[in-house]
């Protein structure tokens, strides 16, 4: 059943761009689903997915015109990004309790604050991981086709690494975690570095992290992490795990270590 346009909802978000950030290129591209609570508590899609074209200011690149087939002429007209963000980030409607993206720190690259009025975040990649962490990849398009999502309509979610399809994807995603966990606890999770499934890289790559021998685990912490966030915040946790000190709930621990 479909919200009301009163009920609580998440807009979920999904940007197509030349460039990595306002350092080297802009939006090319804004898509948007809502996913809304009904009166009995339940989550579905409501409407369709939201596209708009949007002006980078700069030329589209080559490289990510390859990626999502848009070109410097479709973008004739368009309006640029602080004109077509607000409507999108800001919508109208009451009752918006957060925005969601599938790796929603590049979102937010482009979706500051200032844009967004100061929206919470969930990222179902970080979610993901920690709900179906079994899953052979955790990509947007990867956990489609592992998950295949009931009431999916193939033509809508196509053609992907394009913002209204691939909003439309992750929103489907995030119907059935918000059936399985909060929105506080989603967006508790997203708010920490992810909590990885494998080790990525070094010595013990593709390893799951309950495999590794104490020492192995401490070089990690101690050094092997190159400095990156997630694994060093999955190599703590995991010590804390056989510490018997954590994580706090025993499902969280269930379901992803």
């Amino acid at each position: 059943m479909s919200g009301t346009p009163a009920s609580p909802f998440v807009r979920v978000i999904d940007l197509e761009t030349t460039g990595q950030s306002f350092a080297d290129g802009g939006v090319v591209e804004l898509g948007w689903q809502d996913v809304a609570q009904d009166p009995e508590g339940a989550w579905s899609l409501r409407g369709g997915p939201g596209v708009s074209f949007v002006q980078p200011g700069v030329p589209v690149s080559a490289v990510t015109s390859a990626i999502h087939h848009i070109v410097d002429e479709d973008l004739a007209g368009a309006p640029a990004w602080q004109v077509a963000a607000p409507p999108v980030l800001q919508p109208a409607i009451p009752g918006r309790l957060a925005l969601a993206a599938h790796r929603s720190a590049f979102e937010q690259r482009w979706c500051l604050p200032a844009l967004s009025g100061n929206a919470r975040w969930i990222c179902t990649y970080k979610c993901a991981l920690r709900l179906w962490p079994d899953a052979p990849t955790h990509s947007n398009q990867g956990l489609r086709y592992w998950r295949r999502p009931e009431g999916l309509d193939r033509a809508t979610g196509l053609p992907a690494h394009r913002a209204g399809p691939d909003a439309y994807v992750t929103a489907h995603h995030l119907r059935d975690m918000l059936a399985l966990a909060g929105v506080d606890q989603l967006l508790a999770w997203s708010a920490e570095p992810a909590l990885l499934v494998r080790v990525p890289f070094g010595p013990s790559r593709g390893r799951a992290w309950r495999d590794l021998d104490d020492a192995a685990l401490a070089r990690i912490i101690e050094g092997e992490s190159g400095g990156n966030a997630d694994v060093a915040f999955t190599a703590r946790t995991e010590r804390l795990r056989r510490q018997g000190a954590g994580p706090a709930l025993p499902a969280q621990a269930a379901l992803v270590l």
